[in-house]
């Protein structure tokens, strides 16, 4: 496991902070249509780098995390360990920036590779597949009657996304919609750093992730130009939505079809 230099290693953070609700199979939402709200998913974002050389287990973990069909499970590849000598091909700034909001937002200050936050609450070592599932049900538990239906598809050259009301007696402040493209695989050959002549598999790679609107407990809809926010890279999207931008997230849907 990578550590961040001076940065502590995570612990397993108190759920009961945090707001809750229910868990159940999940379905795709299919674009081109104005789907019925999906059953809600566990989210899994795993922070790795081509960098780390304790990172490739972890990615195999989460890969097969991703076949699941109650769980969104996606890959945040972060420039942390790019002064080793070789540049994280698919790395972005913003990744990084989200595992310290993290680390922030639990108050453990934990930043390492592999590591995988798990419905945006509790983060762990990503190659301990163990400690992904008792996380899962742990915030699955502590999420329980709190979560909240989001949708979202296209027509023609927008992208719509509604979010259901707040279950009776829970109040939210305002909550993130983030709106994320993915690419499905990317196989990397390295060819310096620890990892020097590994080919590295990668699933489910988040090529941007935007905040795009807010929600505030109240069932809304928001419309978006797919051209704003397009990659070329682009094979699936995910919606998040998120207690402030780090805290947790208590309402997701994903297509695999663009």
């Amino acid at each position: 496991m990578r550590l961040v230099p001076t940065i502590a290693l995570t612990c397993i953070a108190a759920c009961a902070l945090f707001m809750p609700a229910p868990a159940s199979r999940a379905q795709d939402v299919s674009p081109g249509v104005n789907p019925s709200f999906p059953p809600y998913k566990n989210v899994l974002e795993l922070f790795t780098s081509q960098g780390c050389d304790t990172c490739p287990p972890a990615d195999h973990v989460l890969a097969g995390f991703a076949g699941r069909p109650n769980v969104i499970a996606i890959t945040l590849p972060v420039d942390i360990w790019d002064y080793l000598g070789w540049k994280d091909t698919l790395a972005s700034d913003k990744n990084s920036e989200r595992q310290r909001a993290y680390a922030k937002a639990r108050g453990d200050g934990a930043i390492y590779t592999p590591q995988v936050v798990v419905n945006g609450m509790i983060g762990v070592n990503g190659s301990n597949a163990d400690a992904i599932e008792d996380a899962i049900k742990v915030t699955d538990e502590a999420l329980r009657g709190a979560r909240i239906p989001v949708r979202f598809w296209y027509e023609r050259n927008s992208i719509k996304i509604e979010a259901g009301d707040a279950p009776a007696g829970h109040h939210y402040k305002d909550a993130t919609i983030w709106f994320a493209v993915v690419q499905k695989r990317a196989e990397v050959p390295i060819e310096r750093g620890d990892n020097k002549g590994k080919t590295l598999t990668y699933t489910n790679i988040v090529r941007e992730m935007l905040p795009v609107g807010s929600w505030n407990g109240k069932a809304m809809s928001l419309q978006l130009a797919r051209t704003a926010i397009m990659r070329p890279e682009t094979e699936a999207a995910i919606v998040l939505l998120q207690e402030g931008k780090a805290g947790p997230i208590i309402g997701a849907a994903w297509t695999g079809l663009w």
